[in-house]
C-alpha cells in the first residue's frame, strides 16, 4: 500500500479528496429521483431500469461534454458555484431536442490541488443543475493533476442518459415544408465561444472582469459567468403540449450551423435577422474585436439558446406555453422547398 504522507508529498492529498466528498454529499442528495439505488461512494452508480417498464419501445439517449474554457473566468473570479449549469447545459439539452427525458448524470472533476470547499462549490451547481434538469447526479470523479494542473486550476466534464419512446424520437424525417421556426432565448453567452470572447475583450482590448460595462449594466465578468440556462424541463412540457417535429440545441458553430442539422434534404429553414434584436454581450464583442457577420454568426448563439420546428398552427401554443414557464419566445422563420442538402440561413 502507498504511503499517504509520501503520495501527499507528490502532491496528492487523498484526505483533502474525503473531505470535499463528505461536503458534496448533501448538494447531490438532492438531485435524487426515487429510481436511484443505493448512495454517493461507490464504484458505480445504479438507476433501476424497471423504471422503463412504463414505455412500449423505451430508447435511451446519451450525451457527453464539458465547459470549454469559460472554467477560466470561474477560476479568475474564485466563483465556482454556477459553472455547474454550463455543464448540465451542454449536456441534458442535447438529450432532450430529441424529445428524450434526461433521467441521471456522472461528472469529472480535475484539479491541480484537490481544494474541498472549491469542489464542494463546484458539485452544488451541478447539483442545483440537475435539479433544474429533473435529472439525478448519481456519481462522479474528482482527479488531483498536480504537475499538469496549477493548484488553482480545474476542468470539469460529464454525461448524461435519457429515455425516450421510440415513435415519438423528434428529428428531421418529421419536419415539413411550411413548418414554422421557434426560437427561445438564450441567457448569453451560455458556454459557446469563450476563446474568441477571452481573446477579444481580455487578451486584446485588455479589459478587466471587474470593469464595470454600462451596455451590460454590471460588471464584464458578471456577465460573461452568467450560467447557461436549462431548457430540458420546459422542453418537455412544451413537447406534452404541442406537436413539435424537431428542435435544435444552439451550441458551437451558431444558430444556422446547429439547425441545419435537423432540416432534411430539400428543404431550408429560412430565419429572418430582423425578428429579434441580439443581447449587448454579442454586439459588444463583434464590436470591439472588428468580428464580421458571418464569423460571429458561425460562433455565438447571439441570443438564441433552443429552436422548436412544428407545424404552423401550434404557434399560438407554443408561445403560451412557453411563456408559462417564463421562456422568451419568438416565431425566427419557417421551412421552405430547396433544391439542394437541408440548410438554414439568415436573411
Amino acid at each position: 500500500m502507498i504511503d499517504k504522507s509520501a503520495y501527499a508529498a507528490a502532491g496528492v492529498d487523498i484526505e483533502a479528496g474525503d473531505r470535499a466528498v463528505d461536503l458534496m454529499k448533501a448538494h447531490v442528495a438532492r438531485t435524487r429521483r426515487p429510481e436511484v439505488l443505493g448512495g454517493l461512494g461507490g464504484f458505480a452508480g445504479f438507476f433501476d431500469a424497471s423504471a422503463l417498464k412504463g414505455y412500449q419501445h423505451p430508447v435511451l439517449a446519451t450525451s457527453t461534454d464539458g465547459v470549454g474554457t469559460k472554467v477560466a473566468i470561474a477560476q479568475a473570479m474564485d466563483k465556482h458555484d454556477t459553472i455547474g449549469f454550463d455543464l448540465l447545459g451542454m449536456l441534458v439539452d442535447d438529450l432532450v431536442v430529441c424529445g428524450a427525458e434526461p433521467l441521471f448524470v456522472t461528472d469529472y472533476i480535475a484539479t491541480g490541488k484537490v481544494v474541498p470547499e472549491r469542489i464542494a462549490a463546484i458539485v452544488q451547481g451541478i447539483a442545483d443543475a440537475c435539479v433544474a434538469a429533473g435529472a439525478s447526479l448519481i456519481g462522479g470523479e474528482t482527479a488531483e493533476h498536480p504537475g499538469l494542473l496549477a493548484p488553482n486550476e480545474y476542468d470539469i466534464a460529464g454525461a448524461t442518459t435519457g429515455v425516450v419512446e421510440r415513435s415519438k424520437i423528434l428529428g428531421p424525417e418529421r419536419v415539413r415544408k411550411g413548418d414554422a421556426v421557434i426560437a427561445m432565448a438564450s441567457s448569453g453567452l451560455h458556454s459557446n465561444g469563450y476563446s474568441l470572447v477571452r481573446h477579444v475583450l481580455l487578451n486584446e482590448a485588455g479589459w478587466s472582469l471587474d470593469r464595470h460595462v454600462d451596455d451590460l449594466g454590471r460588471t464584464l465578468g458578471e456577465e460573461l459567468l452568467e450560467p447557461t440556462h436549462i431548457y430540458a424541463l420546459e422542453v418537455l412540457d412544451l413537447i406534452s403540449k404541442v406537436e413539435v417535429h424537431a428542435m435544435s440545441h444552439i451550441t458551437g458553430g451558431g444558430l444556422v450551423n446547429n439547425l441545419a442539422r435537423v432540416i432534411p434534404g430539400d428543404m431550408v429553414a429560412v430565419l429572418r435577422r430582423d425578428s429579434w434584436t441580439p443581447p449587448a454581450i454579442f454586439q459588444l464583442v463583434q464590436r470591439v474585436g472588428g468580428i464580421s457577420q458571418a464569423d460571429i454568426d458561425a460562433t455565438l448563439n447571439m441570443g438564441v439558446g433552443m429552436v422548436a420546428i412544428l407545424p404552423e398552427s401550434q404557434v399560438d401554443a407554443a408561445h403560451a406555453a412557453l411563456a408559462a414557464k417564463g421562456v422568451t419566445s419568438w416565431t425566427l422563420g419557417r421551412i421552405e422547398a430547396s433544391e439542394g442538402p437541408g440548410d438554414a440561413m439568415l436573411i
